[in-house]
């Protein structure tokens, strides 16, 4: 069975490494850059038509206004990113908001940007490949009855692909970003050159293919300002996924900080390239946001219309459009199991979490994700659409507190005098002569991140924004029930004042529950007979045929069952399994109080896998009830059917 599970392992996930080949599986900024920057540069699908689609609102009038809302929602991402660079700076190890806010606010601050994120990743990943589903259903509407198994399939994809390991996923992953990223960076340039007559002159604007929807009538002054606010809130789903870096910077090859800051730049200018320029032209064409057809593809449709090898170039956007917008989900993949590894080092979250696994990888936190994001995906029936509303809101609480906890740092170091250093408890910070203007630039990124948070909250509270304003809370009691438990059993398990006379004694009997008298059951008498020279086997008969029958093969080994004691007990129930745990229970407590008994259970093991699922299911359920009584030790003694060995 092992020989078999291993190859199939081997053939999905690859050969094991080694924990010295760790440094070998590192990223360097190419792979990295196509990993930890999918999700925002595939916002760029859609953030310009997310400002547009409010201030359509008003009036087809206010479009104009996209282009300055855009290079606001910039000006704050570059902010960010500022922010996050000195983040990784500062905290070379990783560990992005939740480690900063830890450092600088206090527990419970980073809990709840851990919880905010921890969500915000899930609903990345829910959203992110419901848009990608969705892309490809438009393109094919046979497909639409199948969108919800088709997300599925892209989430369980996405994590075999992970637990392959960081760089093989990032080789995988390279070829859809850049290659989106080229096809729209041309679109961009081909449309700027059209629209400045570079070779002649602009192309004609088409009318607009549908009715457009604008206000009726004139808007109040307040009704101006705040849709003003919602267009800039809408046009900050551009910042998903900036804080990914920061939290992965122990995955970049060495030195580790100054490539995650490097790529963390680039992200940032490319992002935002595409940004600023798809709005440009979006908004110098003059086009209207409507359901059937999004902003990019008309842009890319006017912009390659009538030129040689357009029809091509709209085929490659398109087509990589769907590709990135499905691994944008990877950030999520990414960044959830590490911050969840973070949280299990502090004991937030169950400890296993930050197991790696044969590829280097969490294994656990990617299948934890994976999991969560199909249920999600089921809920809400694969339609992104309907999870929006939930969305962003996460990463926004994350921006806040994180650059809430870089100002503080930043007020730290410009307390240090020349050549100063200090121990913040996380990391080792050193005097910094622009400390005091370095801290005015998160400060004022947190201002804004708040404010986007409260409009955003506002906004989408009705529509299920309240969803996650209630399960931020929640998740963070969840931390510190984990904490609790972790802390309960410590104090249990600690050797302080410890005295070992305290200590039990275990009772000289063993309880061997028996189904019947075969050669594991045998086996299993054999055994305890080496240790105890009170031996009880006890097994239940529903009927007299069954009691006559295990009388007499008992009496047939007498040579091996000789000086054990058998107890058939008459049951006329079908549950087996209560009157031995009532045995055994009466056993502990009566006979024995405050002393340790012990339980043999004899369990063959079949030779294949599907063998498991069809036998010691009764045992393995024994065993989760025994577990759950005091002063019981359990003991396997494992038969191997395939095998014919001398007992």
């Amino acid at each position: 069975m092992s020989l078999s599970y291993d190859k199939i392992k081997r053939f999905l996930f690859g050969e094991a490494f080694p924990t010295r080949a760790e440094i070998h599986e590192r990223l360097d900024k190419v792979r990295a850059l196509a990993i930890f920057a999918s999700d925002p540069i595939s916002s760029n699908a859609y953030a310009t038509e997310a400002i547009m689609s409010v201030l359509i609102l008003i009036s087809a009038s206010a479009l104009y206004l996209t282009l300055p809302i855009a290079l606001a929602v910039m000006t704050l991402v570059l902010l960010v990113v500022f922010s996050y660079t000195q983040t990784i700076l500062h905290y070379p190890k990783g560990g992005g908001a939740y480690i900063v806010t830890k450092d600088n606010l206090g527990t419970t601050p980073s809990l709840f940007a851990a919880a905010a994120l921890l969500i915000d990743y899930i609903l990345t990943v829910s959203v992110s490949i419901s848009a990608g589903v969705r892309a490809i259903t438009s393109a094919l509407p046979a497909l639409y009855p199948y969108s919800v198994w088709l997300a599925l399939l892209a989430i369980f994809l996405l994590s075999w692909i992970n637990l392959r390991g960081i760089r093989e996923s990032g080789s995988i992953f390279a070829l859809p970003t850049y290659a989106f990223v080229g096809g729209v960076l041309l679109v961009v340039l081909i449309g700027l050159v059209r629209l400045f007559g570079v070779f002649g002159a602009p192309p004609p604007l088409a009318p607009a293919p549908h009715e457009v929807p604008g206000a009726a009538g004139s808007v109040s002054q307040f009704l101006f300002l705040w849709l003003i606010v919602r267009a800039f809130a809408a046009g900050c789903t551009a910042l998903t996924g900036i804080e990914a870096i920061s939290d992965g910077v122990a995955a970049f090859k060495q030195p580790e900080a100054k490539n995650a800051a490097q790529t963390m730049v680039a992200m940032g200018v490319i992002a935002m390239t595409l940004f600023v320029g798809i709005t440009y032209v979006a908004t110098h064409l003059h086009l209207i946001p409507y359901e059937a057809e999004s902003i990019l593809s008309q842009l890319t449709h006017a912009i390659t219309g009538g030129i040689p090898g357009g029809g091509f170039i709209y085929a490659w956007v398109q087509f990589f459009t769907m590709m990135i917008l499905i691994l944008a989900a990877n950030t999520g993949f990414q960044d959830f199991p590490r911050v969840s590894s973070f949280l299990a080092q502090d004991g937030f979250m169950p400890r296993w979490m930050q197991n790696r696994g044969d590829r280097l990888v969490y294994n656990y936190g990617i299948t934890v994700l994976a999991v969560v994001a199909s249920v999600i995906v089921v809920a809400f029936n694969a339609n992104e659409i309907r999870m929006l509303p939930l969305y962003a809101l996460g990463v926004m609480l994350g921006f806040t507190l994180s650059q809430l906890g870089m100002v503080k740092l930043f007020g730290k170091i410009n307390k240090l005098k020349p050549g100063e250093t200090a121990q913040t408890g996380v990391t080792t910070i050193h005097y910094e002569a622009s400390a005091k203007w370095k801290r005015l630039l998160p400060a004022f990124g947190a201002l804004v991140t708040f404010i986007v948070l409260v409009a955003l909250t506002l906004t989408k509270f009705m529509e299920g924004a309240w969803v996650v304003a209630l399960a931020i809370p929640l998740v963070v009691w969840m931390f510190r029930s984990i904490r609790s438990h972790y802390n309960a059993v410590a104090a249990e398990l600690s050797v302080e004042d410890f005295d070992p006379s305290q200590m039990r004694c275990f009772a000289d009997v063993v309880i061997i529950p028996m189904g019947d008298v075969h050669r594991g059951t045998l086996r299993a008498i054999r055994y305890a007979r080496r240790f105890s020279d009170n031996v009880r086997v006890v097994a239940v008969s529903t009927n007299d045929e069954t009691h006559a029958r295990i009388q007499r093969r008992w009496e047939r080994f007498s040579e091996l069952t000789a000086d054990c004691q058998l107890i058939i007990i008459d049951y006329e129930y079908r549950d087996i399994l209560t009157p031995l745990v009532d045995y055994i229970t009466g056993v502990t407590n009566q006979e024995y109080p405050g002393q340790l008994i012990t339980v043999v259970v004899p369990e063959f093991v079949p030779e294949s896998t599907w063998g498991h699922l069809l036998h010691n299911q009764t045992a393995n359920i024994l065993r989760v009830r025994l577990l759950g009584i005091e002063n019981v030790v359990l003991i396997d003694v494992p038969y191997h059917v395939h095998k014919q060995t001398a007992q």
